[in-house]
């Protein structure tokens, strides 16, 4: 038995001590198990010509390349967002041609993809990513390829499991800094805008603001109204004795009658990147109200660094589920968490919805608030 794994996308604590799990105890089987680098481009750029250098590619992996990794954040294996479906041609790697590209000019690299996994004696295939890294183990399981899928996303957004790995960790970041915030915010009795990441689920937002004790928080599922905003926060602002407020804001998050900021290029599976709307949010507060701003857009440190302890038991978990799974033979599978229950489901199941806050039973849209009024028969992180 030969395993391959891989991770795509965004690095999120938790990753590392994912793989050392599942190659530990693949290799105390008696399985092999490759490192598929770079995510999906590992693949992607392997050259099957004779005699070519795929060290840079695909790497062996066994207990002793695994020892110390679980002891970081990111990935030791890299990561990227590539799609093989869909490569810009000129984005080809130089030993692959151009035929069959499409009217948007990009080519779908899928068949070179199965010859490699065919040359490398691939036996079942383990990538560990979000929606649009897992879509393409979707297309693999398609294929005919065995597929076993562990999902990690720091916006928790993967349909289909009530957690990914690196969630926990990216909201205790935020907390963490929201808290510290409020001694230069207190100190210049300023309005705080904290900006975190979440494209199409504001849930870091709104589990933040709730846990952190945020005064309001925009999410990607709600448009706001700045002046309605504006009244508000400086209400907050006027009733804290420190006469300071803290507002945090999803990168998704759009006012009403407009649309999530953008920027760049989109990249292989159509999403150009966000960022940047809690500063249009805090210029607007500062026009509208003439209070002083802090501006701090925490995006990277949220991901950084060693996973906490709930991220490191269910990247073990994950991965101790992905290898039963592959020892009884099953295939197209996405291990998850169901409230609070580890469980599996099929791997299609991420296409099937799109996975958002309940407005409805978290979130109260005229104060711009977390609204958790009951909890019961709730999965933990209320998803």
């Amino acid at each position: 038995m030969r395993i391959a794994v891989l991770t795509g996308g965004g690095d999120v604590p938790g990753l590392n001590p994912a793989i050392k799990a599942l190659v530990n105890r693949a290799v105390d089987n008696g399985y092999e198990v490759l490192g598929i680098r770079r995510g999906w481009a590992g693949l992607l750029e392997y050259n099957l010509d004779d005699g070519a250098d795929n060290s840079r590619h695909v790497a062996k992996l066994d207990k002793e390349s695994v020892r110390r990794i679980d002891r970081t954040g990111g990935t030791f294996l890299h990561t990227s967002r590539t799609n093989p479906a869909n490569v810009r041609a000129d984005k080809l790697p130089p030993f692959l041609s151009a035929e069959g590209k499409n009217s948007s000019g990009t080519v779908d690299c899928t068949d070179h993809v199965l010859k490699v996994i065919a040359k490398l004696g691939i036996d079942c295939l383990v990538p560990i990513g979000g929606d649009d890294t897992l879509s393409y183990g979707v297309r693999m399981h398609h294929e005919g390829v065995r597929v076993i899928a562990i999902p990690k996303t720091m916006d928790n957004d993967v349909y289909g499991t009530d957690y990914c790995i690196g969630f926990s960790t990216a909201v205790t970041r935020s907390v963490e800094f929201i808290h510290n915030l409020r001694t230069s915010a207190g100190s210049h009795e300023r309005l705080a805008i904290v900006e975190l990441f979440g494209r199409n689920s504001g849930e870091t937002s709104l589990i933040a603001a709730y846990l952190a004790g945020a005064d309001r928080s925009l999410i990607s599922e709600v448009p706001f109204d700045i002046d309605k905003l504006a009244r508000m926060i400086m209400e907050d602002k006027r009733a804290n004795p420190s006469n300071y407020a803290i507002l945090t804001v999803s990168e998704g998050a759009h006012p009403v009658e407009g649309h999530p900021l953008e920027a760049g290029e989109a990249d292989a599976y159509g999403h150009r990147k966000l960022g940047g709307i809690g500063k249009e949010i805090g210029d607007a507060l500062g026009r509208i109200t003439s209070a002083g701003i802090i501006y701090q857009q925490v995006a990277y440190l949220m991901r950084s660094g060693a996973p906490d302890s709930l991220d490191l038991m269910v990247a073990a978990n994950y991965a101790q589920m992905a290898m039963g799974l592959i020892e009884r033979g099953e295939s197209g599978r996405l291990v998850c968490l169901q409230r609070g229950v580890y469980s599996d489901v099929p791997i299609a199941t991420i296409s099937q919805g799109k996975k958002q806050v309940n407005v409805p039973e978290l979130y109260d849209i005229d104060t711009y608030r977390p609204r958790i009024r009951h909890v019961f028969g709730m999965p933990m992180f209320l998803t």
